[in-house]
């Protein structure tokens, strides 16, 4: 099968999940012996431009003439069967979706965040969760300054939503929604539903570490506040002052917003260490040896990549309980769920953790069976290709 991916990639300053996720699903695309084309561009680019081309941005959002012929040319070059399209923004925009009809392809789109709805993309403004958008009407974005906290800003972004409101309902065969609860929040968009299907995203396998689990738990992430930074130093605090509290020590894997925030709390605290933003293979081996690896987060995770990475690698998720979350963990038997947005019901799981090792030590030997189960890679590679020959039998 010849695939074509489309993606934009988010700014390197800002690691994204996102971007992993392509990456890996072109890889395994790529090892079955399917022909993988990519169209992508980066965001990194942007800071390049020169000042003129830059004032230009915010009409690129709503429409770039220049993605939608470059794809089309690609289209017509490379006559792929099925195009399977990840983050537009800022610079592809909805026109590769016109593209893609002009060129008769048809369209399988991965919706990873909320972004067809909320102009953050995260359903999360002024520290809480936020709904006010969930019907795909826009307007309240504008008014709040959703994006990057600017009127200005979010104007665009919110046009583009609104414009092209119908070409992502009527232009696209097939839509894959990465849980069951974002499906769920998206509801409002009206999308067909007979093209929607729920598929968790690609893990690929590890090798579980023969060694024994150190006292530490960890939080690999992206650090604001979102991703729940404040609440896991607070959830850290409550632990330290309770009994048997000290016991575990932290380590804090990513950088974001709140680096420096999080780095000087951390370099307050003997039991706490700030690792810093860390390669693949170096985080795995951090997280392969922890006795939990925590998510605090404080939006709606779409699926939250690091609750299934620590399955594969046998080690047990304490995550807050919302969002995708509650499908992927199940509470006392895979993972630890608690109640979201409450540092002590984080402590109290912090404290499980410390005083019973073998308890947790079992969670992560059935969290490895539930990665076997539920999100083996073969499994998702095969549901993958099925959306692909839907979508290339049912063209929108």
């Amino acid at each position: 099968m010849r695939v074509m991916l489309v993606h934009n990639h988010y700014r390197s300053a800002a690691p994204s999940g996102e971007n992993r996720v392509v990456e890996v699903e072109g890889e395994a695309l790529t090892a079955a012996g399917h022909q993988v084309i990519r169209f992508e561009r980066g965001s990194d680019e942007i800071g390049q431009w020169p000042a003129a081309k830059k004032a230009l941005l915010p009409a690129r959002i709503v429409w770039s003439g220049e993605a939608r012929r470059g794809l089309l040319a690609a289209l017509r070059g490379h006559r792929p069967d099925v195009v399977h399209v990840h983050n537009t923004f800022p610079l592809l925009s909805p026109s590769v979706l016109y593209a893609c009809r002009d060129a008769a392809v048809p369209v399988v789109a991965t919706l990873h965040n909320y972004k067809l709805a909320c102009a953050s993309g995260d359903f999360f403004r002024s520290g809480a969760v936020c709904h006010d958008c969930a019907s795909g009407r826009p307007l309240r974005s504008v008014l709040h300054g959703c994006y990057r906290g600017s009127r200005l800003a979010t104007a665009p972004v919110a046009l583009g939503t609104s414009v092209h409101r119908q070409a992502w309902r009527s232009l696209v065969s097939a839509y894959v929604f990465v849980s069951a609860s974002q499906r769920d929040l998206l509801a409002g968009l009206g999308l067909p539903r007979g093209r929607v299907v729920v598929r968790h995203n690609l893990i690929p396998r590890r090798e579980i570490p023969r060694a024994a689990p150190e006292p530490a738990v960890m939080y690999a992430g992206r650090l604001d506040e979102a991703k729940g930074a404040r609440l896991l130093m607070a959830g850290w605090d409550r632990y330290l002052r309770g009994p048997g509290g000290g016991q575990l020590r932290l380590v804090i894997a990513g950088s974001g917003p709140l680096t420096r925030e999080v780095a000087a709390w951390a370099s307050a605290r003997p039991s706490a260490r700030l690792a810093g933003q860390l390669g693949s293979a170096a985080c795995g081996d951090l997280m392969s040896r922890a006795r939990a690896v925590l998510l605090p987060s404080a939006w709606e995770e779409t699926f939250g990549l690091a609750a299934v990475e620590a399955m594969a690698l046998g080690v047990a998720p304490v995550a807050a309980g919302h969002g995708s979350f509650t499908e992927l963990i199940t509470h006392g038997v895979d993972g630890v769920l608690f109640r979201p947005g409450d540092p002590g019901a984080l402590a109290r799981a912090l404290a499980g953790a410390a005083a019973d090792p073998q308890r947790f030590r079992s969670y992560g030997e059935q969290a490895r069976q539930t990665y076997e189960r539920r999100f083996a890679p073969e499994r998702s590679l095969d549901e993958l290709l099925e959306i692909y020959r839907f979508a290339i039998a049912h063209p929108a």
